[in-house]
């Protein structure tokens, strides 16, 4: 819904209309008060209502761990070496994803977010074949896809980013930095360092 003019944006309406008191009328501060014509509108709406929502970050973890834990218990996540194919027709993709039997939809996610030209090239075409950089990986992409397939530099770059996120320790301090903003941090270095 878009915004109505409220009684503070409209012009005029600055002085009372007339006195307090002795006129025998009833009692008003301006003219562009809601019960007046052309007034402003009480409690209109605001304008467009933003329901953006950031999860928390355990949350976030949570979400990433179980649908990666469904997906291999489900025989849906397949690791490659890398991804180079030969020929970048759509057809030899299609024919490697049947011939090994992942699914019609089908995830392709390496660690480096530039990809070898080939399988770009082969995929292109293809709506049901998606890539992905590992830093792009969330819960809904998984989801929305039958087949997840790694190479092996993602699963080592996904598996070092969950236990660091599992086993983190300055959750309160990033919950701090998230909420009153950053302050006059100390650095976390060794208390005896060798003098050179």
């Amino acid at each position: 819904a878009l915004g109505v003019k409220e009684m503070i944006h409209w012009y005029g309406g600055g002085g009372k209309p007339w006195q307090q008191k002795g006129t025998g009328r009833a009692r008003h501060g301006s003219t562009r008060s809601p019960q007046w014509v052309q007034g402003g509108k009480a409690h209109g709406p605001r304008g467009p209502k933003s329901n953006y929502y950031m999860l928390s970050y355990h949350l976030r973890v949570y979400g990433l761990t179980h649908t990666l834990t469904m997906k291999f218990i489900q025989d849906d996540i397949h690791i490659v070496k890398d991804l180079e194919i030969p020929t970048d027709d759509p057809q030899y993709v299609l024919d490697l994803i049947e011939s090994r039997g992942w699914g019609m939809s089908t995830l392709i996610v390496d660690n480096s977010d530039i990809f070898p030209t080939n399988i770009t090239a082969a995929t292109d075409d293809i709506r049901h074949v998606n890539l992905m950089p590992v830093y792009g990986l969330n819960v809904k992409s998984m989801l929305k896809h039958e087949t997840l397939v790694l190479t092996e530099s993602a699963v080592d770059q996904i598996t070092k980013k969950i236990i660091f996120a599992l086993n983190r320790t300055d959750v309160e301090d990033r919950k701090r930095l998230n909420s009153q903003g950053p302050t006059e941090q100390k650095l976390k270095l060794e208390q005896h360092r060798p003098l050179l």
